[in-house]
């Protein structure tokens, strides 16, 4: 019995230092309120179907954002029965009630991790003064079930870059793309522009990102949509999603 303890012991050391080893993955559930946002004004604008692509998504908690639900004061936008709820602190304008439908999701990481099997090391990477925070990543590790492919997000990218009538694709990244490496950002956004190129009104294409962008406070909020190759900026959101400061704003060429 003893022994048995001490190679359980082993494994779980040998398991943490791993962990150490490789950067830290949070994938931070509450950022997905960003996204039920733009989900519902997305659905407002074309009144298609959502195809979604998710570059750097870890264990792909983000990737379910279509099943969580966004609180803001006595309003709620999402599905009747969330498999969470956030509730961030909300400025700015309220987005549409149009309701968007997902029609399928993937996503891709170098380092993908699995919302069952690494359950524990998720969690590990939170505080432990936080029981709320814990608690929604829980839930959400309940719900997103959708295998995430290991490889470069660029490479893999091209081969999603397919329209499908009836359709609209969202790209997207969360707190990833600044971790791209600068080549990898200019062949993403190469591929991206040329996509864009040839979508048309029933397969538009959108490319969203709640990345740094080194003014003001938190991440920016920025969207692109073709055809037309409109620029948007959405607002503001905190890194881990705690505030949004939402205002919509097509940018000018």
């Amino acid at each position: 019995m003893v022994r048995r303890q001490c190679s359980s012991d082993a494994r779980g050391r040998s398991d943490q230092s791993h962990w150490l080893d490789t950067p830290p993955q949070t994938n931070e559930v509450r950022r997905s309120a960003t996204l039920i946002a733009l989900g519902h004004w997305l659905a407002d604008l074309y009144n298609l179907p959502i195809r979604c692509s998710e570059l750097g998504a870890s264990a792909g908690l983000n990737l379910h954002w279509d099943d969580y639900a966004l609180q803001i004061g006595d309003q709620t936008f999402g599905p009747a029965t969330p498999a969470l709820t956030l509730s961030p602190d909300w400025t700015g304008t309220l987005p549409p009630a149009t309701r968007p439908q997902v029609t399928a999701r993937a996503g891709v990481d170098l380092n993908p991790l699995n919302a069952i099997h690494d359950a524990l090391r998720l969690q590990a990477y939170l505080w432990p003064d936080q029981p709320g925070r814990l608690a929604l990543t829980r839930a959400a590790m309940t719900t997103a079930q959708t295998p995430i492919t290991k490889g470069d997000a660029v490479d893999w990218l091209a081969d999603q870059l397919t329209h499908t009538p009836g359709q609209l694709h969202l790209i997207y990244t969360t707190i990833a793309w600044q971790y791209f490496p600068q080549d990898r950002q200019d062949a993403g956004l190469a591929a991206i522009r040329a996509a864009g190129q040839t979508a048309r009104d029933d397969a538009p294409l959108a490319w969203f990102g709640m990345e740094p962008d080194g003014h003001g406070n938190g991440a920016a909020l920025t969207l692109r949509l073709w055809p037309g190759d409109l620029s948007f900026a959405m607002g503001r959101a905190d890194f881990h999603g705690r505030w949004v400061q939402w205002s919509p704003i097509e940018k000018k060429a």
